[in-house]
């Protein structure tokens, strides 16, 4: 089989080293308008009053909806080859937080993990 890089449907992808060194987020803040998501990725640090947007995203409605059953899809294979994500939830609760136990979910407002 040759490999024909004539396929019309084929997108060449360019990867910078900077973009490919990526940036971490474990917070999201997702907002929407009515022809707009946007996306603002985070980075919190524990101690720390202020947190400094790293990156932010803006898509159509349509692309974000692409977006979210893709990232379902992949999560699925990825739980089929690596087993279930599970909540992480605290060892050592010691009664004194007040909570359910659940950690939030940093990408849902008011969401549980």
């Amino acid at each position: 089989m040759s490999n024909n890089n004539n396929n019309p449907n084929e997108i060449k992808i360019e990867l910078s080293p900077d973009v490919a060194r990526g940036i971490y987020s474990n917070l999201a803040v997702i907002s929407h308008g009515a022809n707009e998501f946007f996306i603002d990725f985070i980075t919190m640090a524990p101690n720390m009053p202020q947190a400094k947007v790293q990156s932010r995203i803006i898509m159509t409605p349509e692309n974000a909806k692409n977006l979210l059953g893709a990232l379902m899809e992949n999560v699925k294979k990825y739980e089929s080859t690596f087993g279930e994500i599970r909540p992480k939830r605290p060892v050592n609760m010691g009664g004194n937080n007040g909570g359910n136990g659940e950690i939030p979910n940093p990408f849902i407002m008011g969401g549980k993990a």
